[in-house]
Formats: C-alpha cells, structure tokens, sequence
C-alpha cells in the first residue's frame, strides 16, 4: 500500500492538473472567440476595400478625365501601381521597399505605410499577388497569372 503522504501529493496533482486543464480550456475558448471577431474585422475591411475601389472605379468611368480641357487627369489606383513595382522585380519585395519606390517614382503619392500593407493585402486575397513570409518579414510578388498579364 501506498503511505498517506503519497496519496495527498497524488490527490494534490490530480486537483492541480484537473485545475490547469479548466484554464487551458478557458484560454482556448478565449482565444477562438478573438479568432472569430478578428475574422470577421477581416471580412468586414475586406468589404470596405472592395466597395471604396468600385467606388473609384464607377467615379472613374462616370467622370471623364479633364486632360484635354488642360486639368488633371484621374489618378491610377494605388493597387495598380503597386503591381506594377512588383512587375519590375523577380524576387519578393517587402511592403516598406515598395512604399519607398512608390514615393520615389509617384511624388504625388504619399500613402501611409498601413495603407500600402492594406493595399497589398487586398491584393493577395484577390489573387493578384503572392505573400511570402521569411523568419518576421513579409514579402510580396506577382502571381503567374498577374505577371502574364502585365
């Protein structure tokens, strides 16, 4: 038989992992409740994104460019310029390198840093581009299918 020392230790770590599995629960209950809205925020920008650039788009189509008539002509979308930065180049391309040379060669441009990230996530889930990631870095290039096109 076993001594009554070794019975209260045995009861004493039954309690104690019966109690940390209750907690483990809990913080994963927990963490797929921040999953799910956090899915959901997602969807929601996604939505945004899609409804402000057929927006832009419909504004584009409805009102024609003033160039002619010696005003400004309508600016392309920052999506389109982007890709065409990562149409220049072979290998991946982190989004802050992409903000740089968008500065750089689009004067008239200053996106914010999340505005780009935003942007090139936008088109990762169309499937215009590609998402590498690479130990805490994020990288972007054009899919087959975009680069084909450009």
């Amino acid at each position: 038989m076993t001594s009554p020392s070794a019975a209260t230790l045995r009861s004493r770590y039954v309690v104690q992992a019966a109690s940390d599995l209750e907690e483990n629960r809990r913080r994963q209950q927990e963490l797929a409740e921040k999953v799910k809205m956090l899915q959901q925020e997602e969807a929601l920008l996604v939505d945004i994104m899609n409804l402000a650039e057929r927006y832009e788009g419909e504004s584009s189509t409805s009102t024609p460019a003033k160039a002619a008539s010696g005003g400004e002509s309508r600016q392309p979308l920052l999506g389109t310029l982007l890709m065409g930065l990562l149409a220049a180049h072979e290998e991946p391309r982190p989004a802050k390198e992409l903000r740089d040379e968008l500065l750089q060669k689009h004067a008239d441009r200053s996106p914010t840093p999340q505005v780009v990230r935003n942007t090139l996530e936008s088109l990762v889930a169309k499937g215009k581009i590609r998402r590498h990631k690479q130990d805490r870095s994020v990288m972007y290039t054009l899919t087959d299918s975009a680069r084909a096109a450009s």
